[in-house]
């Protein structure tokens, strides 16, 4: 079922992914430093917990997610010459959260603008790829603003898990 290139990146913008979140099983959190280093610590972060969560088997899926919009966020939360970030709050946040069949996970970052997808037929330009890797290997994302006194917003990604029988079931 084939989607053209221009609707294919319509994020969800009503914001959290349609899941309810009371009915979380695992969920895991790590604050990133403000500097390109973070992705890696992201990385690690990310494998440590699906290990930890028996789910491995989609991790260069959602690590190559989470290296994205990791980079994204620290591209807005890096501060442009000698504006400083205070080093008590850091951030970037990235958020894991699992459900059943469902893998969430969520980047949050100081910028209000919205993330854009841009057409890149100009293969130099590095911003904006990103989220067309997200959109190929995530099974659905989406953003929105931080609500209340916080600045920024949240950039999420879903991923489907594979259905496993929970042990002693009569699967």
């Amino acid at each position: 079922m084939g989607t053209n290139g221009s609707t294919m990146l319509e994020p969800l913008r009503q914001g959290l992914p349609p899941l309810d979140p009371a009915a979380v099983s695992n969920a895991a959190s790590c604050a990133l430093p403000a500097r390109y280093e973070a992705v890696r610590e992201a990385r690690q972060f990310t494998r440590r917990t699906l290990d930890q969560w028996d789910i491995g088997e989609r991790f260069d899926d959602v690590c190559l997610v989470v290296s994205e919009l990791v980079t994204n966020a620290l591209r807005h939360a890096l501060p442009a010459g000698h504006a400083r970030v205070p080093e008590q709050t850091p951030p970037v946040r990235l958020h894991l959260m699992r459900w059943t069949e469902r893998l969430v996970c969520a980047v949050r970052d100081p910028s209000h603008d919205s993330p854009v997808a841009r057409d890149s037929d100009d293969f130099s330009a590095e911003s904006g790829r990103g989220l067309f890797l997200v959109d190929s290997f995530a099974d659905g994302w989406g953003w929105h603003p931080l609500a209340g006194t916080l600045n920024g917003k949240v950039v999420w990604a879903l991923f489907r898990l594979p259905h496993k029988p929970q042990p002693g079931s009569a699967e």
